[in-house]
């Protein structure tokens, strides 16, 4: 059979049963359209949330109390010898790669300035905080480096809170009072926004040691180093576990370091990415039933037309071939709509809803298409058998 020929029959058979041929390319353009659409939102979420993980460096290690691998979970400062202090903070700090480093405790606690009243996140930090997180200020200056253990009664707000509190006055200079304790404002942070659902400017600021007190904490929540670029990571870890355990005699503490939260964050990603895609796959499961169905039903149709090929020397693999090229157009032209419709359908979401993350690799694309057509190949199988073993004589006596 030539190859002009094999097209013809195979288009004029599409042709001539125009709203079957048009349902089953349906069934699979609405499985390739959920995949992309699914996929794509998932690949814009696993972006976006590594993105606004990735902004404050990927030079951070931290260090956090207690050793989770010796039960199975972090048991803070109680699963100790001795919890995090200010003295460890400053004892990182003199090592060689350490460029930052920034001791932690958050609370949430009322905060008064200017007649008014806002309770928020406040952290107790010390005063590389917007270096080692590349938080720069908007106006003043940041917590000045001052006796750790004995620091000023400085607070520095986010760009919410200085808004709720003293709109559009200058708070620079001005007093507040947080948890009863006046402090004088000393900078403003600029915006920040959410990240992974945490308002940063909705905060504020003040000296670690007077965190501590605020919130009645004998120990840090963690210890942030920022390191050198160009150094390796197991040296850093290294530096940082052999003074910590001279200094707490043994190792009561745990060392994240950034890969590694990314790693565990995108293994999380990927799992949702791929849940979503399996979902858009069950559509394609139903497009794929589709065409058996479909192409099972042409073979009893066209019994006399495989009969009458059969009797003029087709042999079976030609048969076979005919078949299974039907399936595989009805579902590559299919795939191609479906890819027409979930990407046009993820771009008027982006632009609809600008909060929702979407993102469509080429791969992707590439990857469904293929998928189509081995759903069309596989679905035709069956019944292009069934047409290429029937029996020509059999078949011409079926007019």
């Amino acid at each position: 059979m030539l190859i002009k020929d094999f097209v013809r029959l195979t288009g004029t058979s599409l042709w001539a049963h125009k709203l079957r041929s048009f349902l089953t390319m349906l069934g699979i353009s609405v499985g390739i359209a959920a995949v992309v659409l699914l996929t794509s939102i998932g690949e814009g979420i696993h972006q976006f949330v590594l993105a606004e993980f990735t902004q404050f460096g990927t030079t951070l290690v931290s260090v956090n109390p207690g050793k989770t691998s010796t039960m199975g979970m972090s048991m803070g400062v109680f699963g100790a010898v001795r919890p995090l202090s200010i003295e460890d903070a400053e004892a990182l700090r003199r090592l060689p790669f350490a460029k930052s480093v920034v001791g932690l405790v958050q609370g949430n606690a009322e905060v008064e300035g200017n007649n008014r009243t806002r309770r928020t996140t406040v952290y107790g930090a010390g005063h590389d905080f917007p270096v080692a997180f590349s938080m720069p200020i908007g106006s003043g200056r940041f917590l000045p480096d001052d006796d750790p253990v004995a620091p000023r009664a400085f607070a520095v707000l986010g760009n919410k809170v200085k808004d709720e509190l003293f709109g559009s006055v200058n708070p620079l200079g001005q007093r507040i009072r947080i948890g009863g304790d006046r402090y004088r404002v000393v900078g403003v942070m600029e915006p920040k926004g959410q990240v992974l659902g945490f308002d940063l400017d909705d905060t504020v600021y003040i000296p670690l040691a007077r965190g501590l007190d605020l919130f009645n904490r004998d120990g840090l929540m963690e210890i942030d180093v920022l390191y050198r670029e160009g150094t390796s990571v197991e040296h850093v870890v290294d530096g940082i576990k052999r003074l910590l355990v001279s200094r707490h005699g043994r190792e009561d503490f745990t060392i994240i370091t950034q890969q590694q939260m990314l790693d565990v964050l995108g293994s999380i990603l990927g799992v949702l990415t791929f849940a979503v895609g399996a979902i858009g796959g069950i559509s394609l499961l139903v497009g794929g039933i589709g065409i058996i169905t479909i192409m099972t039903i042409s073979v009893a149709e066209r019994t006399s037309e495989i009969g009458l090929i059969r009797a003029l020397g087709a042999r079976h693999s030609q048969v076979l071939s005919l078949f299974l090229g039907e399936a595989v157009v009805l579902s590559a032209i299919g795939g191609l709509f479906g890819l027409v419709l979930g990407v046009g359908i993820g771009q008027l979401l982006e632009l609809s809803i600008p909060a929702l993350p979407v993102h469509t690799p080429w791969v992707f694309v590439v990857l469904a298409e293929g998928i189509a057509i081995v759903i069309g190949l596989s679905a035709g199988v069956i019944p292009a058998m069934r047409a290429a073993r029937l029996d020509p004589v059999e078949a011409l006596r079926a007019e």
